[in-house]
């Protein structure tokens, strides 16, 4: 099984001479992959399927879990490094109101709308409108009224291998009407290896002093509480197993949680988020934005993994940087209106050192 592992990562560099790749399935035909390589040597491929990153190689690795065929990444754990929109994470009841109008959206977790719906971005073919051997860019244009939301929305999302050995995600977004907008990446990392099974020995390190507290459906509650004394103290470097199976975090199921990287109101730099190290590599999270979800995978369903290896959870760690969730029903929360005239400009960066 290792060596067939090993093979596909050969044919996958291989590939890179030959972008893009496309799936010769007659009803898969416009599900394309698009490799990208720094000149350090991390490499990349992203799909207009999601804007999802199906690769993820540093130091030989592909550090992100996934799937062997087109069929599998349309039908199967639609959340897997894609992005997530038109709003991430969760939306209280599924309705908001903006400017005296109410808008109902589709609920689909607990009575709540996650990641933009029932058919978000992450399920949506994008459109290719850049592309060199280090950087790709995809467009979605999102139609007043898609999965409720008002507005048409332009959405540009650039994936860039720096020199540096960093995946740089730069988001951009555009509205014609008053909306909401909050994106992220959902990808399902694993530094050991994709195929190498439980988190359990990663390590985490999260750069915040404050998260925000849910109620039974997952949404926050409008507090916003220090994380001093707390299971969400993790200032310091925590062994994610020491910690995962405490009843603090999801009814024993493992982490899902929100922290808040700054103050609402606080200025938009790229700030040092959290580290994630294992088996002698460490990926720093950067970003723009002002919040980190911390998800460990809580509800993979056993299925098989790219390389043949069956996945479970807890076999990976998501990072996904984003606004705070449900922002628009707590006025002390981070802004995600987008009005006309206005752009969304955010940006993440996963920065991989020490191997």
């Amino acid at each position: 099984m290792q060596n067939m592992h090993n093979f596909r990562i050969s044919i996958f560099f291989f590939q890179l001479n030959c972008v893009p790749l496309c799936i010769n399935f007659m009803h898969m035909k416009n599900i394309q992959f698009y490799p990208i390589r720094s000149k350090s040597g991390l490499v990349a491929e992203i799909s207009n399927l999601g804007a999802k990153i199906t690769r993820l190689v540093v130091g030989g690795r592909d550090v992100v879990l996934g799937f062997q065929t087109a069929e599998e990444w349309r039908t199967q754990e639609l959340s897997f490094n894609a992005i997530c929109g038109r709003v991430a994470n969760r939306i209280q009841g599924g309705r908001f109101r903006l400017d005296g109008k109410e808008n109902q959206l589709p609920v689909n977790n607990n009575g709540n709308c996650l990641h933009g719906g029932i058919e978000g971005f992450n399920a949506r073919l994008w459109d290719v409108t850049a592309q060199s051997r280090y950087e790709v860019t995809l467009h979605y244009r999102a139609k007043d009224g898609e999965e409720g939301f008002p507005g048409n929305l332009d959405v540009w999302v650039t994936y860039t291998a720096t020199r540096d050995n960093a995946l740089r995600i730069h988001y951009e977004a555009k509205t014609d009407a008053p909306t909401i907008v909050m994106l992220t990446n959902h990808a399902y990392f694993n530094l050991a290896g994709e195929a190498s099974g439980c988190v359990y020995d990663h390590v985490l390190q999260i750069n915040a002093d404050h998260y925000t507290p849910f109620d039974e459906t997952a949404c926050p509650t409008g507090e916003v509480l220090p994380v001093e004394g707390t299971m969400m103290d993790f200032r310091q470097p925590v062994r994610i197993g020491d910690r995962i199976h405490d009843a603090f975090f999801s009814a024993e199921r493992g982490i899902n949680n929100h922290w808040c990287l700054c103050e609402a109101e606080a200025p938009k730099v790229l700030r040092h988020a959290a580290t994630l190290k294992a088996e002698g590599l460490s990926m720093e999270c950067w970003t723009t934005m002002k919040g980190l979800q911390v998800y460990t995978g809580n509800y993979i369903e056993p299925h098989e993994g790219k390389s043949g290896t069956m996945y479970d959870m807890h076999h990976a760690v998501c990072l996904e940087a984003q606004g705070w969730p449900d922002a628009i029903h707590h006025d002390n929360f981070p802004d995600i209106v987008l009005r006309p005239g206005e752009k969304l400009d955010e940006v993440t960066e996963y920065r991989f050192i020490n191997w």
